[in-house]
């Protein structure tokens, strides 16, 4: 049951597909009078943009609404206590305030009969807009705190279900195990009053929060469990889609690249054969957004398939694990990620923890424009992009790790960087920009796919941007190609570069 991009005037258009967590609209309208009109209104902003479905998360550990299978987030929660509550007293007192926001807000819309999902979904159609649910798999937020208000009873009380029971390093170490029977039926109880209670267009498994689902070593048997476990939901919304009347989309959200898919249990790639998904979201988990998607590959591997294959592009850009701040995406570099996967195949961008407020856009006044922009080519066309190197943030225990910054380049000894810029430009000024420089680069040669950039001197990136110097160099006419771009970086003495990107500025820009 493949469903087709939109098409305008006979051209087919992508989109962008955008996903709402389950706390962000609670938090951020708390103490606000909120009827079911004004509910409806925070649609209404993506309304005549380029965004194409709504994602909207009813759930963590806990739901969003007042669930009859699992916990919802108020359970146990006093609206005449103070913010010192046992519900609350685990968290750290400064946090206790904002932690009880998303608490009373939907405690509050629930006990005045306002279903928050349902009345998305209608507005979303009212809008043009084509609505999902996105049920997190797996979340583990803050399970290093056993008493935080997110976790369920059922998390822990079991914790002979966990996925590694005998250490823990990590938050996925305490994720639920889905080698258990009793794990998968579950979650599998939510899915079904989900399928029961909500008219939605599509599901979306989201499989990402927090990516690994089994004990190291006994993934892929546990990838078995898992088609099993997708073709049992297909099945599911087979028979509501006789009962609504239309059809239901189902979607999965999984890693980047598909091999540490299959090894982490996701096989994506089996699902779409076996005709279980229509809908595949790549992407990384968190880190930083992943500007090297391998989209060909998937392309090539779902061929035939019908699938609508959505590149995940995460709010947060740095180019190594271990930088030392947060940055987000700014307009121009969602631009240079965006023209990027299009150009590769991506019949969506998906936009993931891009929120109208707090957790956002640093240049949140672009967020307008995002929307309008980055879902279609056409749009990009002519928009001053920068293209950011950047790593992949999600791996199977064993896995080796790539990351190609910082890297300590030895005088004479030439290191390469490649990325992706999607189209050409048209016109303008095009440079390699290499930043977070330490070391002498008088006499530093710099390449682009084998011609000689010209330096330019110091420039100064808005954020995101490395700390340090930025030096650039620039490409020569006819020496950018589109698609990938290989840039060499060969130096007299020893250097370290910590950031490295192409910018595409319009003559106008």
């Amino acid at each position: 049951m493949a469903w087709n991009n939109q098409r305008r005037e006979g051209v087919i258009m992508a989109g962008i597909a955008l996903n709402e967590d389950n706390s962000h609209y609670f938090s951020t309208r708390a103490g606000q009078r909120l009827d079911e009109g004004t509910v409806a209104s925070w649609v209404d902003q993506y309304a005549g943009t380029q965004v194409t479905e709504l994602l909207l998360c009813p759930n963590c550990m806990r739901t969003s609404y007042d669930s009859a299978v699992w916990d919802p987030i108020w359970r146990g929660y006093d609206p005449e206590a103070g913010d010192d509550q046992p519900l609350l007293v685990s968290r750290p007192p400064d946090e206790q305030p904002e932690s009880r926001k998303w608490i009373h807000t939907a405690w509050q819309l629930a006990h005045d009969g306002i279903d928050v999902y349902a009345v998305w979904i209608a507005r979303c159609r009212q809008a043009g807009i084509s609505p999902w649910l996105s049920m997190r798999m797996n979340d583990v937020h803050w399970v290093d705190d056993e008493q935080a208000y997110i976790h369920s009873e059922f998390w822990r009380s079991r914790p002979d279900l966990r996925r590694v029971p005998y250490r823990f390093s990590t938050w996925t170490d305490r994720a639920f195990d889905y080698g258990q029977a009793e794990v998968r039926e579950y979650h599998m109880r939510l899915i079904r009053e989900l399928a029961e209670r909500y008219d939605f267009d599509g599901l979306e498994l989201d499989w990402m929060r927090f990516g690994h689902h089994f004990r190291p070593g006994h993934e892929l048997e546990g990838g078995e469990l898992l088609t099993a476990f997708t073709a049992e939901v297909r099945r599911l919304l087979d028979e509501w889609e006789d009962r609504r009347g239309h059809s239901i989309r189902l979607g999965a959200r999984v890693p980047s690249r598909p091999d540490t898919a299959r090894r982490l249990g996701m096989d994506a790639v089996t699902w779409a054969r076996q005709g279980l998904i229509d809908w595949l979201v790549v992407t990384p988990f968190f880190a930083t957004a992943e500007t090297d998607l391998p989209l060909e590959l998937w392309k090539a591997l779902l061929d035939g398939t019908g699938i609508t294959l959505c590149a995940g592009l995460e709010i947060l850009l740095r180019p190594y694990d271990a930088f030392p701040r947060m940055m987000t995406n700014s307009l121009e570099t969602a631009r240079g990620a965006a023209a990027s996967f299009l150009d590769r195949g991506a019949d969506r961008v998906y936009l993931f923890n891009y929120f109208d407020s707090v957790t956002a856009m640093d240049d949140l006044y672009n967020y307008p424009a995002l929307l309008r922009e980055v879902g279609e080519e056409a749009t990009l066309r002519g928009k001053y992009r920068r293209h950011v190197l950047t790593f992949a943030d999600t791996w199977a225990p064993g896995e080796p790790r790539a990351c190609p910054l910082p890297v300590v380049v030895g005088a004479g000894q030439p290191v390469a960087f490649r990325l992706s810029t999607g189209p050409l430009p048209t016109s303008g000024a095009t440079e390699v920009l290499l930043g977070a420089l330490t070391g002498e680069i008088e006499g530093m040669e710099v390449r682009l796919n084998g011609d000689v950039c010209s330096p330019r001197g110091e420039r100064t990136l808005q954020s995101p941007s490395p700390d340090g110097r930025v030096h650039a160099f620039g490409i020569p006419p006819a020496a950018l190609r589109r698609g990938d771009n290989v840039i060499e970086v060969c130096p007299t003495d020893e250097v370290t570069v910590g950031w490295v990107e192409i910018g595409i500025r319009p003559d106008d820009g």
